[in-house]
């Protein structure tokens, strides 16, 4: 098997990431060779994609044959590998969105279409302290912590919790664990108010209404909440209890449509992704 470009000489000496290297498309990681722990993103002709984590001696299967991780280790990203049946796969570094769509989960994730959107709404920024409930497996506190912020979360599930944890790690490294605090606790009976004030409260429960009263208790003045929830009956509740203390409650939907483009043939693609969830989102004017 070989690859349609040469790795050099750092292809018989590749370099062990370890287990804390993060995976993010930065400028540092994209002027580096690809190494031993990273993930990479491997796109068949179809561009069908598959999440692969390298190791020494590792091989990646399907239906085509095998890929050895040797052939890929201490290559650049773009390169072109061969499986032992002839597949050709185009190597990548993973970015953000990439890996919520393909990363392990246990809870169901909010997608890429929802989690910009989020992230602007609430206002999303460096040194933002965030009270998220409901972290699941961690795609939406990926996105935070990407854009700097500092997270408190709650989640009720253990599994989900380490699922999260680890969905962090893997992708952002371990330092980002030092700005992520998950907790085994129900939002629904109580914040612990010791964790300090929070700008931002992020929900995604099956009843955020039944946090809002203990939101105001940890929100500072001009803070924001957003909630996302599946069903517009859920929003009906919710908008209810965003009164008094709070302004400029809205509810919006994402819709994400793909267009096919070839040549002179230009139309919208036949499938796009509808509804997702609502995101409702609220400022709060104080105790």
């Amino acid at each position: 098997m070989s690859d349609e470009r040469s790795c050099g000489a750092e292809r018989s000496s590749p370099v062990s990431t370890g287990t804390g290297a993060g995976l993010g498309v930065t400028a540092s990681a994209s002027a580096t060779v690809l190494r031993v722990g990273e993930r990479v993103l491997l796109l068949d002709v179809k561009r069908r994609r598959y999440l692969v984590q390298l190791s020494e001696g590792g091989e990646f299967h399907s239906h085509a044959g095998y890929v050895r991780h040797r052939d890929i280790v201490g290559c650049d990203e773009g390169i072109v590998v061969r499986s032992t049946r002839g597949a050709e796969y185009t190597v990548l570094r993973p970015t953000l969105e990439d890996f919520v769509l393909e990363m392990p989960r246990g809870a169901q994730v909010i997608y890429p279409k929802d989690l910009a959107p989020i992230c602007m709404l609430a206002d999303i920024a460096p040194g933002a302290r965030v009270f998220e409930s409901g972290v699941g497996s961690g795609a939406l506190s990926m996105t935070m912590l990407r854009a700097g912020a500092e997270i408190v979360g709650y989640e009720l599930r253990e599994d989900f919790a380490n699922r999260a944890k680890t969905n962090v790690r893997s992708f952002l490294g371990e330092q980002a664990l030092e700005r992520y605090h998950v907790e085994l606790r129900d939002s629904y009976e109580g914040i612990d108010g010791a964790a300090g004030e929070f700008d931002r409260v992020l929900l995604d429960l099956p009843e955020p209404w039944r946090v809002v009263d203990h939101a105001e208790g940890v929100l500072r003045a001009g803070g924001i909440l957003v909630a996302y929830t599946p069903s517009i009956i859920q929003v009906a509740q919710m908008r209810e209890v965003l009164r008094g203390k709070w302004i400029d409650a809205r509810t919006v939907e994402v819709l994400h449509r793909t267009w096919h483009v070839e040549g002179a043939a230009v139309r919208p693609d036949h499938r796009m992704v509808a509804h997702t969830g609502f995101l409702t989102v609220a400022r709060f004017l104080g105790r």
